[in-house]
């Protein structure tokens, strides 16, 4: 059977056992496994060992369950709800203020979580209710927690971007570092958003000395507001910039953040061992999910390496004798309806080994186009009428918020996060002129 013949039997079994709701890490394993033993015999069983070796034993890989439990830890022991509070008090006397100070809260929730669907939840379940209470427009609100939870992901700590680099062998430091100027960048156009359109439409947006029925805080309050916020913050700066200066690795910096978290639990006398035992279940869940997907889609991306679809895909751009930049659009559009049926841990394993190695021998920095696919995610996951995001945030929502309301609230962040994509094709020093003025 060709290589052409393989790919379609594989992407329209996969798209089947995704339909029936089959577990994705398991859909994904299974069909390359089950499609390589018709095809080549009982020999492509030879790789599951060798896969196991080269994942599990992935020392980059461990970074994962640290920074889940970091993110775990942070927002059962009620951390998160100090960061949203103190940035809500440094913020409070502009108009749309508790929208920004979301997009703020939101993104270090989505960063310490690592992944989006996690990033969604866990910073709506803390935002959605303050932001409706205070009378906010109900489309301003979603939207304003999707982008800020889904935003998680590009910045650092990212699980999508470790996984980027393990599966292509490159610094996951870079990455970081790489992510922190199209994050900020991404963050300043849509506080911009919500300012104007909450300047046009004062109704979207009331003041705190509009609102009906929120508490008067006294001096005292908001200096403990303030110094439970200034240490909470300071705890993502020191996870990140342990890992800019040198002093840790990325593996390490998650350790360091999981000593930080249980710290501050104890300096904010919230430590008890009930606490940390659902925070380690539910970290626990979510990692054994993690590294099941992890297992089930470098095995899919293995068979696909082993049947040549890279050499496929590489003649094939080199065929269409187009512009490299044409080339990477095309690959930025197919994970665009990746995001449709996929998760972005799952479109990263994916995609990351088939296509960098091919926008580097077109001449691209890996690490430029590492951001772009991740920026390119945050849009896939969130883009209607399917993308996966849209459902993590109907879990969180009132039950009269319909799946067409969510769809208004979230367009326009999808715009802005598009023009960031497209910003930073454009200007590629955008990305990779940070890593490279630290790291050199």
């Amino acid at each position: 059977m060709g290589i052409e013949t393989l790919s379609i039997v594989l992407l329209i079994c996969l798209l089947f056992f995704f339909i029936i709701g089959s577990p994705v890490g398991l859909a994904l394993g299974g069909i390359a496994m089950l499609i390589g033993y018709f095809s080549w015999g009982t020999g492509i069983f030879n790789v599951i060992p060798t896969t196991i070796e080269s994942t599990y034993f992935n020392y980059i890989l461990l970074a994962i369950p640290l920074y889940i439990y970091m993110g775990q830890l942070l927002s059962h022991t009620g951390i998160g709800d100090a960061m949203f509070k103190a940035s809500q008090l440094m913020i409070g006397k502009v108009r749309g203020s508790l929208a920004i100070s979301v997009v703020f809260i939101c993104s270090m929730i989505g960063a310490m979580v690592g992944i989006i669907g996690a990033g969604i939840m866990s910073s709506g379940s803390i935002a959605l209710k303050p932001m409706l209470d205070a009378g906010y427009d109900r489309k301003l609100a979603l939207g304003t927690i999707m982008a800020g939870g889904a935003l998680g992901i590009l910045i650092p700590p990212s699980i999508p971007m470790v996984m980027f680099a393990a599966s292509t062998h490159n610094s996951v430091g870079r990455m970081f570092i790489g992510a922190i100027v199209p994050a900020l960048l991404t963050i300043s156009l849509i506080i911009i958003y919500i300012v104007i359109s909450t300047k046009l439409n004062p109704k979207r947006a009331p003041l705190l000395s509009e609102t009906i029925g929120l508490p008067v805080l006294k001096t005292k309050d908001k200096f403990k507001i303030a110094v439970d916020g200034f240490f909470s913050i300071g705890l993502i700066f020191v996870v990140l910039g342990s890992i800019i200066l040198g002093i840790a690795t990325p593996t390490e910096s998650g350790a360091l953040g999981v000593a930080g978290a249980v710290i501050l639990a104890m300096f904010f006398k919230r430590f008890k061992f009930e606490i940390f035992k659902k925070a380690g279940l539910q970290a626990a869940s979510l990692i054994s999910v993690a590294m099941w997907i992890i297992l089930g889609a470098s095995l899919f991306s293995n068979f696909q390496l082993l049947m040549g679809i890279q050499s496929m895909i590489a003649n094939f751009a080199q065929g269409l004798d187009l512009p490299p930049i044409v080339i990477i659009m095309m690959f930025q559009v197919i994970m665009i309806f990746l995001g449709f049926i996929l998760d972005d841990y799952v479109i990263v394993l994916m995609c990351a080994p088939l296509f960098t190695p091919i926008a580097v021998s077109l001449g691209y920095d890996p690490i430029w186009f590492g951001v772009l696919m991740i920026i390119n995610i945050l849009i896939a996951v969130q883009t209607p009428p399917y993308g996966f995001a849209l459902f993590y945030l109907k879990g969180i929502t009132p039950p009269d918020v319909g799946m067409s309301e969510i769809y208004k609230s979230v367009t326009p962040f999808i715009l802005i996060n598009l023009v960031v994509l497209i910003t930073c094709m454009i200007f590629p020093d955008i990305v990779v002129w940070l890593p490279n003025l630290i790291m050199g």
